[in-house]
């Protein structure tokens, strides 16, 4: 376990990955998806609430960073000129989904099924940015992912109550952040060898 104070180091360094993408989103590469987005902004904020009413302490901070991030990514998409992505009905569908989930996060009175809810709902919002990273990679940042992952893992390494309602949310942010950064880099980790 590390020193809980070291998670200031995992904040910053989220803040890092949510700026580079913003950087990203400037020079005209990334074009968040807004379904995304939106949920991935909520859904952190709403998980810190019933994390702090759990118990946790400062291990909550890379949670809330991955609420935060979301938040000044939205303002910089919404300002740069043509830097959102074309919303589709499947984008809606998802979101459709991930805001029920949402919802019967907020009303369930149970923190771990809450918890649950709230993992659910980014993980279908997850869906609309892996679906367009498979198709067209170069339409997103690796940046803000990667980042997330080490912060995420920090935040972990300085657990002391690993109970479900603590760890799962930090747990779920290392796993599909991962997933992404594997779809946006697969082209270069699974090359094919050039025959003679």
């Amino acid at each position: 376990m590390l020193p809980e104070n070291i998670i200031f180091v995992a904040v910053f360094l989220n803040l890092i990955g949510q700026l580079l993408y913003i950087k990203s989103i400037t020079k005209g590469h990334a074009k968040p998806n807004l379904v995304s987005w939106s949920i991935w902004m909520l859904a952190p904020f709403i998980a810190v609430f019933f994390q702090l009413k759990a118990g946790a302490g400062l291990s909550v901070l890379p949670v809330f960073m991955a609420g935060f991030g979301p938040l000044i990514i939205i303002t910089a998409a919404l300002i740069t000129k043509n830097a959102l992505w074309k919303i589709n009905s499947f984008d809606l569908i998802c979101g459709v989904f991930s805001l029920t989930a949402l919802l019967l996060y907020i009303l369930t009175h149970n923190l771990g099924i809450s918890i649950f809810f709230a993992i659910l709902s980014d993980a279908l919002a997850f869906i609309p940015t892996f679906v367009k990273s498979w198709k067209y990679p170069e339409s997103e940042s690796v940046a803000g992912y990667s980042w997330c992952v080490i912060s995420n893992t920090i935040g972990l390494l300085i657990i002391k109550d690993w109970s479900f309602t603590i760890y799962s949310f930090g747990v779920y942010l290392v796993v599909f952040n991962i997933a992404e950064v594997i779809i946006l880099y697969r082209n270069k980790i699974f090359k094919k060898p050039i025959s003679s």
